[in-house]
């Protein structure tokens, strides 16, 4: 039996499990003294309880970048750049896949590390488009007539239309969350929301209930749909053997000629506080952070590295179809969300008057309201959160 046993919570999709078993593995080969183990979660079940709750059960936790304002505030995970050398954290940095990296420091500290990076991105079947005699869409004007042939899907609920709203509002010329009195100003929002419709009018509704896993599940095993515009980008599904049809990736259409900024996403790898075991997990999140396992163990079981190296290794783009060579300038055109104590709680809410408006084709500017009125409780909800509202997270990937 192992001396040291470490405990990891991640999610369960086989991007999110599969390559840190593997490196877990590996790592307990060469540090017999220790094991690791992995519990996944659903998506739901991280959305549902609060990570700095999770600190208390588990050495090594896998994040959303918006939650390190809780951590700053909480500090129930470590500062890792009071652990790591200056070295490496200049080596991530230098090499990330667009803000990822950075995302994870907040207050000058580094709550995490970046072992994968996404974006939503453009997803298609070549094969389709081929057998057809189709253009990948390239405008927006483009995609929404593909969407009236009914060969679009899109994943639409609550998170994923918020993610897709910000873009929105950046393509119609302001970034959101620039003061605290409200997200965007009315002519914007309301402005994102109209183009918004355009799109979603347009396509099965059952797309209001789809997150992007079950859209390229979708996608990968039936010849309904031929195209995705943006939703958060999955490696596994350009990978052989991984699902029925294989989904190709590529960059997001470009909207009044210039291409839209979508919503990074990813995860970080941080390790908590309460460890008894710190040196030996800051140990194995550094070494499975690091360039040479995310490029190599880490992509060849499933990964999605954060590192760069990774994405512009030749081998791993083969393995992908070109995967992370498609999508480097989705993702170093991305934009990162607010990451203030309690800018979760606007996420785990905000969302629903959107996809209300979308769904049953409400007023837009009535939805820019009451999503306005929920970034205000936000800004002052880190004091007076209920145990069920607190930071929680990896609500999109």
């Amino acid at each position: 039996m192992a001396a040291i046993t470490l405990n990891g919570i991640t999610w369960g999709h086989s991007r999110g499990i599969t390559p840190l078993l593997a490196a877990s593995q590996r790592y307990a080969e060469l540090h017999p003294e220790v094991e690791i183990r992995w519990q996944p979660r659903t998506l739901q079940e991280f959305a549902d309880f609060p990570i700095e709750e999770l600190t208390k059960d588990y050495d090594l936790l896998i994040i959303d970048h918006p939650w390190v304002g809780c951590a700053a505030a909480t500090e129930s995970v470590l500062p890792l750049n009071e652990y790591l050398p200056q070295s490496y954290l200049d080596d991530q940095l230098d090499n990330s896949v667009g803000y990822s990296h950075s995302s994870y420091n907040y207050d000058n500290k580094q709550w995490a590390l970046a072992i994968d990076a996404a974006t939503p991105a453009a997803s298609y079947r070549k094969d389709l488009f081929e057998r057809n005699n189709y253009q990948l869409p390239g405008t927006w004007n483009d995609v929404l007539a593909l969407a009236k042939a009914g060969k679009v899907a899109v994943p639409a609920i609550p998170i994923d239309l918020l993610m897709n709203f910000y873009s929105f509002c950046i393509a119609h010329g302001k970034e959101p969350f620039e003061t605290e009195e409200e997200i965007i100003n009315g002519n914007t929002g309301v402005a994102a929301i109209e183009t918004m419709k355009e799109l979603y009018s347009s396509v099965d509704k059952k797309m209001f209930e789809c997150n992007p896993i079950a859209v390229a599940e979708l996608m990968s095993t039936t010849d309904d749909y031929w195209y995705c515009p943006f939703a958060y980008c999955y490696s596994n599904y350009s990978r052989i053997g991984f699902a029925k049809k294989l989904l190709y990736y590529t960059d997001v259409v470009t909207i009044n000629g210039v291409k839209l900024r979508t919503t990074i996403g990813g995860t970080g790898l941080a390790v908590s506080s309460f460890s008894n075991y710190r040196e030996t997990a800051i140990d194995f999140a550094s070494w499975v952070v690091s360039g040479e396992i995310q490029r190599t163990l880490y992509v060849q079981h499933g990964g999605q590295p954060g590192h760069r190296s990774a994405w512009i290794d030749t081998s791993a783009n083969q393995l992908t179809n070109n995967f992370f060579q498609n999508l480097i300038p989705v993702m170093d055109n991305g934009y990162v969300r607010p990451r203030y104590n309690g800018y979760l709680y606007f996420q785990d809410h905000a969302g629903e008057p959107l996809h209300r408006c979308l769904l049953r084709d409400e007023d837009p500017e009535s939805a820019l309201n009451e999503m306005n009125k929920i970034y205000k409780e936000s800004i002052l909800s880190a004091s007076r959160r209920t145990p069920t509202e607190k930071n929680r997270s990896i609500a999109s990937v």
